[in-house]
């Protein structure tokens, strides 16, 4: 008797503990959270030489309408996020290449925008272009949508290259915000390496992309590497500063000039 006693009271323990560590984690998120922007800048401000494309204050996207938010097509990032990109822009510069953005922050707003549009099952306007082989019911369950996103924190950004000798985007055998195992780095290839190796088992109606859009891939992953920034293994355009100077915090400001 003594002995069930005992067990009891430490299983309640561990509950109020538990509820308790919730408690204070919810708190927390709360806490970290502000409309502050003086930590932040207008990336073309530092970063002249960028093409822009903000996605999302246009339709051409998943969602297929301006996503919430993004007030003016422009694109913003922290100090150090927005130098350390510079350096990437010189970089492929000596390459014949320009880098062009689709996304950098992204308010909470915006987030939450996403979030809403993929609960919303019926509404597919746009899956012909970015998820035609998925159901919309998975978007959850296979992680293509979250209620974070690290591009809230402001160091994050989606890009592509841009050939100064073609004048157009390079060709990366695959749009940015594809929903599928064909936008990974790996797809195809390795990206450690760098080697082609045309294994598109993943894809599940046999995609696949040529050697030279795998290289190309690796072009603009390598630039990044090489001046600070660190790849999601599911999406080979986006890229998030290794020493982000907020790890913990969510910004709510719109997108749109910041006044000097």
């Amino acid at each position: 008797m003594k002995k069930n006693l005992m067990i009891a009271l430490s299983v309640l323990a561990v509950a109020m503990m538990c509820c308790c560590k919730s408690a204070t984690e919810k708190k927390s998120m709360e806490a970290n959270t502000t409309d502050d922007t003086s930590h932040f800048v207008t990336l073309t401000d530092v970063v002249p030489d960028v093409i822009m494309e903000i996605r999302y204050f246009g339709t051409y996207n998943f969602v297929g309408t301006r996503i919430d938010g993004y007030e003016e097509p422009t694109a913003l990032l922290t100090k150090q996020a927005a130098d350390s990109l510079r350096a990437v822009s010189d970089d492929v510069i000596t390459l014949g290449y320009r880098l062009k953005i689709y996304d950098a922050y992204r308010p909470q707003k915006g987030v939450d925008h996403f979030v809403r549009w993929a609960a919303n099952i019926p509404d597919t306007l746009m899956k012909r272009y970015f998820y035609p082989d998925l159901d919309k019911s998975v978007l959850f369950e296979q992680e293509y949508i979250y209620e974070k996103s690290g591009h809230t924190r402001g160091s994050t950004v989606d890009l592509t290259l841009f050939d100064m000798k073609t004048e157009k985007e390079v060709d990366m055998g695959g749009t940015f915000d594809w929903f599928g195992p064909e936008s990974h780095p790996d797809f195809c290839g390795n990206p450690e390496t760098g080697k082609y190796t045309g294994d598109n088992s993943k894809s599940p109606i046999g995609r696949s992309i040529t050697p030279q859009q795998f290289a190309n891939r690796m072009i603009l992953r390598n630039a990044m590497l090489r001046h600070g920034f660190k790849p999601l293994d599911s999406e080979w355009w986006h890229f998030t500063l290794k020493n982000e100077p907020f790890p913990d915090t969510y910004f709510t400001f719109p997108v749109k000039q910041l006044k000097k």
